[in-house]
């Protein structure tokens, strides 16, 4: 029931159609703002990268490489000193290993000791060979004499036979005696056989000389022969001493030693790789680029490269070289496409790039680290 002099207000009811579509009218509107907006981002996106596309070809299947020198003992023994640690720098000709020696130190000495032996065995021929020749002269001395003694002889053995003749004539006629014959006779005789006596020793001494001689030229044989032998010798000892250095590996090159694995007491074979050592060369970037990118590429060409380990920073570079063959040729097992299972895949080509400034941040790179290239193409 009302109440005296209360005041009854109707309710305010919106009028139709004004304030429900001023709403929707906002909602467009943002929405055609952020389209055109999306698609002038995009737009330009797309003709920046379709413009940087026709001048540039990327890749980000890269990564550093540099020389790497595995340490090969070249003798085998048991360890017994192991000088360097992992991830250590070295210096070349620093030693590395050490192998036990003891045997190597034998084969030296025996053979320092077949070296004296042969030349002492060279005096004793050359020794041989001055006495040979002394006896050559001595010999040849005797051939002299006798032959002088023999040319006196001669004239005495013609003296006597004279008288000889001389006394035969006369004894027939009686004028001299059958002693004084005789006695011809005998000086004859004597004089005959002295002739004879010399020319044996004559003899005998040309036949000593002869044999002097051969001796001495046997003689100068053993001193070729023991010469030849010390050669020899030399050459066994040479070979010891090669063989004992063997027991000492050193470092190839300067560069960082890798992960260590030899311990101490171990036996390693001659040829084994025990670790390795990554040279303080200048490294340089392997990028696998598709073949369908090779087009314009060509060797000489400027290469932009990001290290992920160095961000917002660019690596000037160039290209200097392509592989002869793709990398999965280089794979253990190379695909064969034979014509029953064939599937087309693209493949790439690896590309050696070298970087054009050589500054303490390219010398921290270490291989394996990847990064991403950008070859300018024009």
């Amino acid at each position: 029931m009302a109440q005296p002099n209360e005041v009854r207000t109707a309710p305010h009811t919106p009028a139709m159609g004004a304030p429900e579509t001023e709403a929707p009218k906002k909602k467009n509107k943002g929405f055609m703002i952020a389209l055109i907006v999306l698609v002038l981002v995009g737009g330009t996106f797309g003709t920046t990268k379709y413009i940087h596309g026709l001048h540039h070809e990327e890749t980000d299947d890269a990564q550093i490489d540099a020389n790497i020198s595995p340490v090969i003992p070249r003798a085998s023994g048991y360890v017994t000193e192991v000088l360097v640690k992992d991830n250590q720098k070295v210096k070349k000709g620093d030693t590395l290993i050490i192998l036990d020696n003891r045997n190597e130190l034998i084969q030296v000495e025996q053979a320092q000791a077949s070296l004296i032996a042969a030349q002492s065995s060279l005096g004793v021929a050359q020794g041989n060979t001055t006495a040979s020749k002394a006896s050559i002269a001595t010999y040849e001395a005797n051939v002299a004499t006798a032959s002088a003694q023999i040319e006196a002889a001669k004239v005495n053995v013609r003296r006597t036979t004279q008288d000889y003749d001389r006394y035969a004539i006369l004894i027939k006629d009686h004028t001299i005696t059958q002693q004084q014959f005789e006695q011809a006779e005998a000086a004859k005789e004597s004089a005959e056989r002295q002739l004879q006596v010399l020319a044996d020793q004559k003899n005998a001494a040309t036949r000593q000389t002869s044999a002097a001689t051969s001796q001495s030229n046997a003689t100068g044989q053993q001193i070729s022969v023991a010469n030849a032998t010390i050669q020899q010798r030399q050459a066994d000892l040479d070979n010891a001493k090669l063989n004992l250095s063997y027991t000492v590996v050193v470092a190839p090159e300067d560069g960082k030693v890798s992960k260590v694995n030899v311990q101490i007491g171990q036996y390693i074979q001659a040829g084994q790789s025990v670790f390795s050592i990554v040279l303080d060369s200048n490294p340089w970037v392997v990028a696998n680029f598709k073949e369908t990118q090779l087009s314009k590429m060509r060797v000489g060409q400027k290469v932009i490269v990001h290290v992920d380990a160095f961000p917002g920073h660019d690596f000037e570079a160039k290209l200097t070289s392509f592989s002869p063959a793709t990398g999965a040729r280089f794979a253990l097992l190379p695909p064969d496409n034979a014509s029953g299972n064939f599937v087309k895949v693209v493949q790439r080509l690896p590309v050696k790039i070298e970087f054009t400034n050589n500054d303490q941040q390219v010398k921290d790179m270490r291989p394996g680290m990847n990064v991403d290239v950008d070859v300018i193409i024009d």
